[in-house]
């Protein structure tokens, strides 16, 4: 995250305190607060006050946290952050819906984003209204939302209204393919997410989707903040050409369906080619007709050909 001075931040705690300190803060609550995904400043007025007044804090990370209190003046004992991550969120779930029975205000945040969104949360939230408790969000910032506002995402139909989000692909090679391949027929635009350390591998498994668009937001919000959109065809290129451009976090959104993607634009013997490398016959016809409209008869006798030379 970019780091300001906790000074830097002295008027917006007076003002979150103006803005939101009139409003009713319910006992017995737990409050779902959405925080920066890179740009600290991007916090909300509500959130500030909430944190400010909640008794505890439980969040993925601890230090992260304390670390982005600590900038905003909000700097917290230890024993008022409770540790609540993927790998105990259930159990540490169970100490926190007991905490909230006893009329204790509890706020969740995530390391980075809103909670429940590829990041833990949703178990927790899952658990307290089962238990009867009150769940309150503090809507904020969201890598989903930052790059589809930035994507200008044109589609037809009911498909240029809409997305899907499907957040980060199998890391294994054969499963990120398969779902590769069972978004190729999606009309709608899909959000993906993916770690530095995968991102070329998942640039190498969306070529198959030929000249469909795809807008890549690397470190949103930060300072070195990139966003290009290219065909999915060359983006593993645009990848390879600078080092750089595997660094940091990464959002993707692959465009929806328009007439040319959705027609093949004479590109169906191609992606017939990479889906014949990996699928059956059956399989590979299905799919790209599915992915570029051609009618499936002759995408078959295309596939027919195509395995009988290589058999040869």
């Amino acid at each position: 995250m970019n780091s300001l001075a906790p000074a830097s931040f002295g008027a917006a705690l007076q003002a979150a305190h103006d803005a939101a300190g009139a409003q009713h803060y319910p006992e017995g609550a737990l409050y779902v607060v959405a925080t920066p995904i890179g740009n600290l400043a991007d916090i909300t007025l509500r959130a500030l006050h909430v944190l400010r007044i909640v008794d505890a804090i439980a969040c993925e990370d601890t230090r992260h946290t304390q670390g982005m209190l600590r900038v905003y003046g909000l700097d917290r004992p230890g024993a008022q952050l409770i540790a609540l991550h993927q790998h105990n969120e259930s159990e540490a779930a169970q100490g926190v819906i007991a905490r909230l029975s006893r009329g204790e205000r509890i706020a969740y945040v995530s390391d980075a984003g809103t909670p429940g969104v590829s990041d833990p949360g949703a178990r927790l939230v899952a658990a307290a209204r089962a238990a009867g408790c009150r769940v309150l969000p503090l809507p904020g910032a969201s890598s989903v939302t930052t790059l589809i506002g930035a994507a200008g995402l044109v589609g037809t139909g009911a498909a240029e209204a809409a997305f899907v989000f499907a957040g980060f692909l199998p890391s294994k090679g054969s499963e990120r393919e398969a779902a590769v391949l069972a978004l190729a027929a999606e009309p709608r635009s899909v959000v993906l997410l993916e770690a530095p350390h995968r991102i070329e591998a998942l640039g190498r498994a969306l070529a198959v989707l030929g000249e469909r668009r795809v807008t890549v937001g690397r470190e949103l919000t930060k300072q070195f903040e990139e966003i290009v959109t290219v065909p999915a065809a060359g983006l593993a290129d645009w990848f390879g050409q600078n080092r750089d451009r595997t660094r940091g976090e990464f959002a993707l959104v692959l465009h929806p369906q328009t007439l040319d993607t959705a027609t093949g634009g004479g590109d169906e013997q191609r992606v017939l080619r990479l889906l014949l490398a990996e699928l059956p016959v059956k399989s590979a016809v299905r799919l790209a007709a599915d992915i570029t409209g051609a009618p499936r008869n002759k995408l078959y006798d295309s596939a027919l050909r195509i395995r009988d030379g290589a058999e040869e």
